[in-house]
């Protein structure tokens, strides 16, 4: 048995052996585990959404340029392309850029259109649009269909502002 002052930790700090588990101990860990796993789906995102972007703006989309977008290392891009291309959502050609498959182009759609619903919510409830674009970098990967679908309702009912 670890005893409380071996680890130099208050009282409060280690639960008592006899005490009962939480009633919402699964539900808790159920809701760390969906962020857990929307954080690690969050990077994929952020990357088919850049190459669509790249391509769409530029014509291609090389590696490098998928780098500077993102604030990482080549070798950082170069790395997640190949976990792109072998998850089935992008293909390259010696010499040439990324491109997407029709997998990897529908969940960059998915991506833009969630990103384009966050940010108009948070414009909606009075966020200046350069700060609603900056947090939507990170709430578009973790809100849920259920939000997003109130998200939506609310933007059709609000009257459009001119």
């Amino acid at each position: 048995m670890l005893r409380r002052r071996s680890l130099n930790l208050p009282d409060r700090a280690m639960p008592a052996s006899d005490d009962p588990p939480r009633a919402d101990a699964p539900d808790e860990a159920a809701r760390h585990a969906s962020a857990r796993s929307a954080r690690a789906s969050a990077l994929t995102e952020d990357y088919v959404e850049i190459i669509a972007d790249l391509l769409e703006r530029e014509g291609e989309a090389r590696p490098t340029d998928i780098a500077r977008r993102l604030g990482v290392a080549h070798a950082t891009a170069i790395k997640t392309i190949a976990r792109l291309k072998r998850d089935g959502l992008a293909h390259a050609r010696p010499y040439r850029g990324v491109f997407l498959t029709e997998a990897g182009l529908a969940m960059a759609r998915r991506v833009k259109a969630r990103h384009q619903t966050v940010v108009a919510f948070l414009v909606a409830i009075g966020v200046p649009e350069a700060i609603a674009e900056a947090d939507a970098e990170g709430i578009e990967h973790h809100v849920s269909d259920e939000t997003l679908a109130a998200f939506e309702r609310f933007l059709a009912q609000k009257p459009r502002q001119r």
